[in-house]
């Protein structure tokens, strides 16, 4: 703690003239001079003007969490008396690191210092290091190194991203990142950086063709509501971010892909799983780049009675996704006759239905939607046939609430 002036100046005078000590000492300017430089010596008052260290430079700070890192990483806990030391500096030196990379509240981040530290980085396995000792650091310093493999996903060196080309040639590390989801107390930091990993489409495509897009399906029912809805967030990130690659991949696994979706997600008894499934088909749907898809997809019976259930469901939210991809099965111009008989087996029950249908605030567009699907509805006429055992019933007249009674959820 400083020691206020008035105190020195005291003391000093005090020693001057001998208050402390049983030596008178003479009044000279000389003696003066020696006795209040002793006083700041001996009381730490040179430590007011000391500076604060220089800061290391970014390299630097990155070579040596790299060293820290292969410490921590070979040598067990309780064989390094010097373990908590080692990890108190690295703690220091991953601030250090997001301090660089996103600046503070004085002062926004240098570009130069961020382009030093990307390099080194990327130069060696400091990724590496980070996502494998992940588990032993605390907390904080947890969350302090999933910030910076997140945002050193987005740092440019020579207008390339550095981090896609590092990754192209560790793409093992994805598996451990995916395979996060297994430890809840990891999940959601190896989800965010999975996250950011994604950017790159080199690593969206691995991780699209490996056997980790079948466990997604188990991942997003984990009974841990944070864990699944991370797992959810990245599951819908590779659904939608690149979407060549996304539709190479649904037209070479369209059979297992839609299995699962419908049977895990669309029927799922969690509300919460339904809503977000139905939300993400329609997105999938929908976009251009999937148009062979989703042709595929309005053409299968099944896919309709699993359409024709949510459009039953009390939440409107359901009801208005549902709807946006039921719309498709009806505008179809190539429709399959058991899809059109379906439709006309149903036609009376299904414009009752969308006479009720309403949404909370005025839409033009889906009042324009709806109106054409009841208008093609209306005109649709029977390929074939109609025998009464041969569809799926419709659900009945809606409710008060304009819920529809559930299609029996037996095989055509």
């Amino acid at each position: 703690m400083p020691i206020p002036a008035t105190r020195i100046a005291d003391r000093t005078m005090g020693l001057a003239n001998g208050l402390n000590g049983s030596t008178k000492v003479k009044r000279s300017p000389s003696n003066l001079k020696k006795l209040f430089t002793k006083t700041l010596r001996s009381t730490g008052v040179k430590y007011i003007f000391k500076t604060k260290a220089k800061p290391k430079p970014p390299a630097e700070v990155v070579r040596q969490v790299r060293l820290l890192l292969e410490a921590v990483d070979s040598i067990d806990d309780n064989d390094d008396p010097n373990h908590f030391d080692k990890m108190q500096e690295l703690d220091s030196l991953l601030h250090d690191m997001k301090a660089i990379l996103y600046g503070s509240n004085e002062c926004e981040p240098a570009a130069e210092a961020c382009l030093q530290l990307t390099q080194e980085f990327f130069r060696d396995n400091t990724l590496r290091l980070i996502i494998l000792c992940l588990p032993k650091l605390n907390l904080e310093a947890r969350k302090d190194a999933t910030r910076i493999v997140a945002n050193l996903q987005r740092q440019p060196v020579n207008s390339r991203l550095i981090a896609s080309d590092y990754l192209e040639a560790n793409t093992d590390l994805m598996d451990h990142l995916v395979s996060g989801y297994d430890d809840p107390g990891l999940a959601l930091h190896y989800g965010a950086m999975l996250r950011e990993c994604i950017r790159h489409q080199v690593v969206a495509r691995y991780v699209l063709k490996s056997e980790h897009m079948k466990k997604f399906f188990d991942h997003m029912q984990i009974p841990e509501f944070d864990v699944a809805a991370d797992a959810t967030a990245t599951f819908k990130e590779l659904m939608t971010r690149h979407k060549s690659t996304v539709a190479e991949f649904l037209l070479e696994n369209y059979d297992w892909f839609f299995t699962e979706f419908n049977a895990k997600l669309l029927e799922s008894t969690n509300y919460i799983t339904r809503r977000q499934a139905i939300k993400l088909l329609g997105d999938i749907l929908l976009d251009r780049s999937n148009s062979a898809v989703m042709t595929r997809y309005v053409s299968s019976k099944d896919n309709l009675r699993i359409l024709m259930n949510l459009l039953r469901e009390t939440s409107k939210n359901i009801q208005l996704d549902a709807f946006h991809v039921f719309k498709l099965f009806v505008a179809n111009r190539n429709k399959p006759s058991d899809i059109v008989n379906i439709i006309v087996a149903n036609r009376s029950k299904l414009l009752r239905f969308f006479a009720s249908f309403r949404i909370d605030k005025e839409d033009e567009q889906f009042e324009a939607d709806k109106a054409q699907v009841v208008k093609e509805i209306a005109e649709l006429e029977a390929k074939g046939p109609l025998f009464s055992g041969e569809l799926h019933k419709f659900p009945g007249t809606p409710t008060a609430s304009g819920e529809l009674y559930k299609v029996p959820n037996r095989a055509l």
